[in-house]
């Protein structure tokens, strides 16, 4: 079966997208059969990829979600794109819980030729993400460091045992991942030793740096590590890769 990472956090700007993105591409490098959902009205993990948004989310439509995916430039890995369509965004953000159950069926039914499928989710916890995480089998939360991190980290947390004691018990803590690690900032090392002894192992050891390199990436249509091979993003997100497949 697929590991179904769902990439989750209420707070927009913490790096959900791009880790979606770089993981994804470090995964397909490492020959894992990957797929890319893109889940975001922004459909910023589609144009990131170097695609363009579909004309209407393929989660609404009655056809099987395989015959709506997207090669992409890189082999193994391919992308289910978002959607920019308001009606469609409002649709799947202020549905009922029936998006969850057609979102697992979606993904139970066709995922199969996959071992790793990533859903980058949009920055809330509506509908929208917590049918997302009903579908997952695990949940990674990339969060900034920040004065606010604990906070935000703490809400999402509880949204994510909610959608537990719901489901069948298939959606697991998958791993915190610290980004836009500074490592001159004391603010940075205070909220790293926070985070970590608050949640322990579940914490990646792998942090991703502020690189420039990292944010001009996605305006090219390429990961990290096709576009800056030598910088620190592209070392830590192979990095991370590399945790995420030891975790199996």
């Amino acid at each position: 079966m697929a590991r179904i990472i769902c990439i989750a956090n209420q707070k927009g700007g913490v790096g959900k997208t791009t880790t979606a993105v770089n993981l994804s591409v470090g995964l397909a490098r490492a020959g894992e059969r990957t797929l890319l959902i893109d889940l975001d009205p922004q459909c910023n993990a589609t144009s990131g990829v170097g695609l363009k948004p579909a004309a209407s989310h393929p989660l609404l439509l009655d056809t099987p979600l395989k015959q709506s995916l997207q090669a992409t430039a890189w082999e193994n890995l391919e992308l289910l794109p978002g959607s920019r369509r308001f009606v469609d965004v409002d649709r799947l953000e202020n549905g009922d819980e029936s998006n969850s159950a057609i979102l697992r069926q979606h993904l139970d039914a066709g995922m199969a030729n996959f071992d790793y499928v990533l859903i980058d989710c949009p920055p809330s916890l509506g509908q929208l993400t917590q049918a997302a995480l009903s579908a997952s089998t695990e949940v990674l939360m990339p969060i900034q460091c920040e004065f606010y991190a604990m906070e935000g980290l703490t809400q999402m947390i509880h949204v994510i045992r909610d959608v537990m004691q719901r489901g069948e018990g298939r959606l697991t803590f998958g791993g915190i991942l610290l980004t836009m690690y500074d490592q001159a900032l004391e603010l940075t090392h205070e909220v790293d030793a926070e985070v970590r002894e608050f949640f322990g192992d579940i914490v990646f050891d792998t942090v991703i740096p502020r690189d420039v390199a990292v944010s001009e990436a996605p305006s090219h249509g390429q990961s990290v590590m096709d576009y800056a091979p030598r910088s620190r993003g592209c070392r830590a997100y192979l990095e991370l890769c590399m945790e995420v497949l030891e975790r199996d």
